[in-house]
């Protein structure tokens, strides 16, 4: 075992947590119980690098349990939690991260996650993909990995057409148990979450701008509203910016909106979504938040040449007075505000996101070697069989097709 972490005196803390979050991840329970029978990852190395909090703990304790050896790292220096670092390092797994590492510690973290050479690596927003290009040697032993994150998908479809995905990478992000919960309720509810817990404020009867229509942004619109934020929608895309009209939203430029916002909210996966010609529009007290991956989209470098004042004002809110004594307030350093100032998404959710990361790394350990290059969908049997656990977790009802209906369906 190795350990990169800052108290281990937290360990029994982080275990309490691991322990809550267990008894609503029900599809993670059942997936554990087959794989301490059939151990499908034994003799492999497994590295993971998602946020580092409670519900990634038990992906990784379930992966051992499984028989493999893992490595963990967090994917964003702000979301770590120590405590959870610390009961997993009492658990004998080996830990490299801790909360708020600098950009050179969070580089070394991931460094240090892939020295031991895995054979499946889980990935969140292309961090260790980025550092194979740095150290080709440590994919020596890579069968394949998994990609959470619609920006790590992004970034993995831009490979492909340059040609510089070197290994099978599996579009954990576009299987239907992860997207159609994790990104629309899962981001929709711990964004809101971290924002109304952080600020003290009302969001009833505020004027809410988000940014985008995709699954994680129509979420966050999606409970603004329900919340009685008035909600305007800025998007590029033509199609989204004609759904988000059709469910009820006002959608117009950012530049219009800049305005009118009491909280900004950017989940977009692209870069220079707020910038300063909005800054300069907007109303004194105005709270910018981001829930996409990177730090990007909220442009705290143009807020900060443009600001005359920079003032942390209570912890995960930087306050920065315009020339003019309006003051802009920006949650969590710009990063993913829901892992950051939050809980991260709900426990339930994460079962669902989980499951299919580890049915995913059990489908390369069987089926990695005979693939090529590239990124691949998450097998819709994968899907199902984790549709099918959370429906009777749930205690929800499912209807079966007769054969008479089978054959009314197959008929030419």
């Amino acid at each position: 075992m190795s350990c990169s972490i800052r108290d281990i005196s937290l360990a029994p803390l982080g275990k309490k947590r691991i322990e809550w979050v267990k008894s609503y991840m029900p599809v993670l329970k059942e997936l554990g119980e087959r794989f301490r029978r059939e151990k499908p990852f034994a003799g492999l190395r497994i590295s993971v690098c998602v946020h580092l909090e409670a519900k990634t703990a038990y992906l990784g304790l379930l992966l051992r349990e499984g028989g493999a050896e893992v490595a963990v790292t967090g994917s964003n220096p702000l979301s770590t939690k120590d405590d959870i670092c610390a009961a997993l390092a009492a658990e004998g797994m080996n830990v490299y991260a801790w909360f708020n590492a600098s950009p050179e510690e969070y580089h070394e973290h991931i460094r240090q996650t892939l020295e031991f050479r895995p054979h499946i690596a889980i990935d969140d927003g292309g961090e260790f993909v980025s550092m194979f290009d740095e150290h080709p040697e440590y994919a020596e032993n890579l069968i394949g990995g998994c990609e959470e994150t619609t920006t790590g998908i992004l970034k993995l479809k831009a490979r492909v057409r340059n040609n510089t995905l070197r290994f099978p990478m599996m579009a954990v992000n576009d299987a239907n148990c992860k997207h159609l919960f994790d990104n629309r309720h899962g981001t929709g509810q711990s964004t809101w979450d971290a924002i109304m817990y952080t600020t003290n404020n009302m969001v009833t009867g505020k004027t809410v701008v988000v940014a985008g229509y995709g699954f994680c942004s129509s979420g966050i619109a999606m409970r603004a509203k329900g919340l009685g934020a008035n909600v305007i929608v800025t998007e590029v895309n033509p199609f989204r910016a004609l759904e988000a009209a059709m469910d009820g939203f006002r959608v117009m430029k950012m530049d219009d909106a800049a305005p009118l916002g009491d909280i900004f909210v950017t989940a977009t996966g692209c870069r220079d979504v707020i910038v300063s010609r909005h800054f300069e529009k907007m109303k004194d007290g105005a709270i910018l938040a981001n829930s996409g991956h990177f730090d990007v989209e909220v442009s705290r470098a143009e807020l900060e040449k443009i600001a005359v004042e920079k003032v942390e004002r209570k912890p995960f809110i930087t306050g920065y007075r315009m020339p003019d004594g309006r003051m802009l307030n920006l949650m969590a350093e710009g990063r993913l505000v829901n892992i950051t100032a939050g809980n991260g998404h709900p426990a339930e959710i994460m079962d669902l996101s989980f499951a299919i990361q580890a049915l995913s790394a059990e489908y390369l350990v069987r089926h990695g070697r005979e693939l090529a290059p590239g990124l691949y969908n998450v097998p819709e049997s994968i899907d199902r069989e984790v549709a099918v656990i959370k429906v009777k977790a749930m205690g929800l009802g499912l209807d079966e097709l007769t054969p008479a209906q089978v054959d009314y369906l197959n008929a030419e």
